[in-house]
């Protein structure tokens, strides 16, 4: 009987031990001692991805049914947005990615995944570019949860929330069409480049629309919704990199690119150099 009591005493404390331990190491979310550095603080490239495999299906948490969209194509938001950090970092998001709240991301209970929105925080105007890749947040209130990054940026962390308004971004595979129907990288506000090669905008200009015809490569580093950031980053990459460094503006949008590099070796080359540098998320793309 003794055996049988200490069994089942046993069994008992390990059942309340697993009803009682979370998944995450803390009860509550914290601030990491941390602050974002530059390059975490640059805007979310929007581009074409499927949807995920995971965190597109309907689904129900507390009781509460709750219905994934289509599309973001025309979908905009006005709310309170909150952000989440330390407790959650690491650990899976809704589509099976691991969360990291230095990254741009976002979760939203109805967008499919993953989707980019702009979101602007109306009580400065300041705004951020982020990648919903999470569901929540959980809060009826509440619309968004950013990553500790983009609260960051957003200038909301003293507060906790901020009231904002969140744009899909929907139409990115048209933006090289949209390049190639500008005169001029001044007039048309689709191109600057404000520390070209010899500093001579006609030149570049034409470069521009050469390339487009032969399906030179260009390197784009990141997108900011924030243009003394694309001059400031043009002005200083200029000066490391030998091939043009410019901007291209579309939407609110300025997209920070190097190029055009014709030879394919150096374009892998470079871009491993550009992810070296501060820049992980830099890809090639064709104008």
């Amino acid at each position: 009987m003794g055996t049988k009591k200490a069994l089942l005493l046993s069994s008992l404390i390990l059942l309340l031990a697993a009803c009682t331990t979370s998944r995450y190491q803390q009860t509550h979310d914290s601030i990491p001692t941390k602050i974002p550095n530059q390059a975490q603080l640059n805007d979310a490239i929007p581009r074409a991805e499927a949807h995920s495999r995971g965190g597109n299906k309907n689904y129900q948490v507390r009781g509460i049914n709750y219905q994934v969209m289509a599309n973001a194509q025309s979908f905009e938001q006005t709310g309170i947005a909150s952000w989440y950090g330390k407790k959650f970092h690491g650990h899976l998001t809704s589509n099976g990615e691991i969360y990291d709240m230095y990254a741009m991301s976002a979760a939203h209970k109805n967008l499919p995944l993953p989707t980019y929105v702009k979101v602007t925080n109306l009580s400065n105007n300041k705004t951020v570019v982020v990648r919903v890749n999470d569901r929540g947040p959980f809060h009826q209130s509440r619309v968004i949860d950013l990553s500790y990054s983009a609260a960051y940026k957003l200038g909301m962390l003293n507060t906790g929330t901020a009231q904002v308004k969140i744009t899909a971004i929907t139409d990115f595979i048209d933006f090289p069409a949209k390049l190639s129907q500008a005169t001029s990288p001044v007039t048309s506000g689709n191109s600057i480049d404000s520390s070209s090669v010899d500093n001579n905008t006609n030149t570049a200009v034409i470069a521009n629309t050469q390339d487009k015809k032969v399906g030179n490569k260009f390197i784009q580093l990141f997108a900011t919704s924030n243009i003394e950031l694309a001059k400031k980053t043009v002005a200083k990459l200029s000066k490391q990199y030998l091939q043009a460094v410019k901007y291209q503006a579309v939407n609110g949008l300025y997209r920070i690119q190097i190029g055009p590099v014709i030879n394919e070796i150096q374009q892998v080359k470079l871009l491993e150099q550009v992810k070296q540098n501060g820049y992980p998320q830099a890809y090639l793309r064709t104008l």
